[in-house]
């Protein structure tokens, strides 16, 4: 599969990843909760083998494109009926 369908593909799950943390780790801090959904996501769209081959040349923006990914789907299920039991 190439990389880009693999991204599209990860960023697809990322609502039911936020919402799986946020069942496993509700009691901790955000930071904490972000860091595991970027580390989840990170691993389903295999990070670490697109760096080695050159398919991400900037680890450290396309982690915090991610972040942003991550935050922006924080910040649609709290403004939605997801959030109304909190």
């Amino acid at each position: 599969m190439n990389f880009v369908a693999k991204l599209l593909q990860g960023i697809a799950f990322v609502p039911a990843i936020v919402q799986g943390i946020e069942a496993l780790f509700g009691s901790k801090s955000g930071a904490e909760k972000r860091n595991a959904a970027l580390s989840f996501v990170g691993t389903a769209i295999s990070v670490t083998d697109a760096v080695a081959s050159r398919q991400i040349i900037d680890q450290q923006k396309f982690q915090e494109g991610l972040g942003k990914v991550v935050d922006g789907t924080v910040e649609c299920l709290n403004a939605s009926v997801w959030n109304k039991s909190k």
